[in-house]
């Protein structure tokens, strides 16, 4: 029997379109098969990395066995440098060569990468095929798995390439969270944190009393990393329901709401991709947190008060690497910013804070804004780092 926890509604236009499911096992997507292929005529097609596919694959085919016609998996080398249109195009020619069409599904076994790959490949297959999303680590549960923004990285440029399209359910099983590395744990942290900045004042509060235990290990069922069980649970539920409310007001990004999901991400983007993606995406998201606090309050939105709140949560409980970058570097990290996705003829729609809670959207800053937090990072803040 599956041990199912609760069920959040995603809805499209005021419809109901997919539901997130949270559960302590893979048993409950038996219940969704049996409802949406019914007759087992689908053939289903597990796409995941080669470490998670190591740990899981096996067990995903075991529950869904019984309920297709056929299921084969696609399995690429893990890690970012996998998440491009080469790897896609594998995929594809092993979709073509299984004979599979428009009624037929992806499973997204997997975290970001994955998933957004995943999800590509099934916007453009056959103009469109569906897709499950089944996360499997903390930053694909709370953040990348929920809202349809799919997307592969061009030449090193993060997401680049990418296009909308909603997954028929995205699948929450919260014991997958045991088999992360610390790093790993920390990294989804980051766009847990991003989350609370941007939209929940009090989950930011929440988070700082959460205060875990140190150098803890995932040892049981009750605690991981020093989080508590229940507490994580709450974590991404939140998170998931705040992404829930942006996504819903503004699905495909033309209103500006769901922008504010990008807090953190200008220069966070910037400095993974001169990192040559040697940081992990949590990792780079939570020091672009920290560079976006000290804009906002350079630009008098928030108090030097706020930026110590916010830097100090991050470097304690986040163990974020020491950046080894030059004044050089500066200037370039800034240059790769005027590539990224979010730039808009001249300027960069950059998400700021008015308060601990509330983002907004600017487009009033400047290259000269960008150095200066950058650099006031790595005289004040990077010394904190390992």
């Amino acid at each position: 029997m599956s041990n199912i926890i609760n069920k959040l509604p995603i809805n499209y236009e005021g419809r109901p379109i997919y539901n997130i499911i949270y559960s302590n096992d893979f048993e409950g997507l038996k219940d969704f098969y049996d409802t949406y292929n019914p007759d087992g005529s689908k053939k289903l097609c597990i796409v995941s990395d080669s470490r998670v596919a190591s740990i899981y694959l096996d067990e995903i085919i075991r529950v869904s066995r019984e309920h297709f016609s056929k299921i084969i998996s696609f399995v690429f080398p893990e890690g970012e440098p996998s998440k491009n249109l080469d790897t896609v195009r594998e995929l594809y020619v092993k979709l073509i060569e299984e004979h599979f069409d428009r009624k037929d599904v992806l499973l997204a076994l997997g975290g970001g990468v994955t998933g957004d790959m995943c999800g590509y490949a099934a916007a453009t297959y056959l103009r469109g095929i569906d897709f499950i999303q089944v996360p499997t680590s903390l930053l694909a549960d709370v953040d990348s798995s929920i809202g349809g923004k799919t997307g592969v990285d061009f030449d090193s440029y993060k997401n680049m390439v990418g296009a909308f399209h909603m997954p028929k359910l995205v699948y929450i099983n919260l014991s997958t969270i045991k088999t992360l590395s610390k790093r790993q744990f920390y990294s989804g942290m980051g766009e847990v944190v991003k989350s609370a900045l941007i939209k929940n004042n009090e989950l930011f509060t929440e988070l700082i009393n959460m205060t875990p235990v140190a150098d803890s290990q995932p040892s049981d069922d009750s605690c991981i990393y020093g989080y508590s069980s229940d507490n994580l649970y709450k974590i991404i539920y939140e998170c998931n329901r705040i992404k829930k409310m942006v996504v819903e007001d503004d699905p495909h990004e033309t209103k500006g709401e769901r922008a504010l999901l990008n807090f953190g991400h200008t220069l966070g983007h910037a400095i993974e991709k001169y990192m040559n993606f040697e940081l992990l995406h949590g990792e780079c998201v939570s020091i672009g947190c920290i560079l976006a606090a000290i804009i906002s309050r350079n630009k008098g939105l928030i108090t030097q008060e706020a930026v110590n709140t916010i830097a100090s949560y991050i470097l304690k409980e986040y163990s974020l690497p020491r950046l080894k970058i030059s004044d050089a570097d500066i200037d370039r990290i800034i240059y790769i910013t005027h590539s990224d996705k979010k730039a808009v003829g001249s300027y960069i729609k950059f998400i700021l804070l008015d308060s601990i809670g509330n983002a907004i959207i600017r487009t009033d800053v400047s290259d000269d804004d960008m150095k200066d937090a950058l650099t006031e990072y790595l005289r004040e803040y990077n010394t904190s780092a390992n």
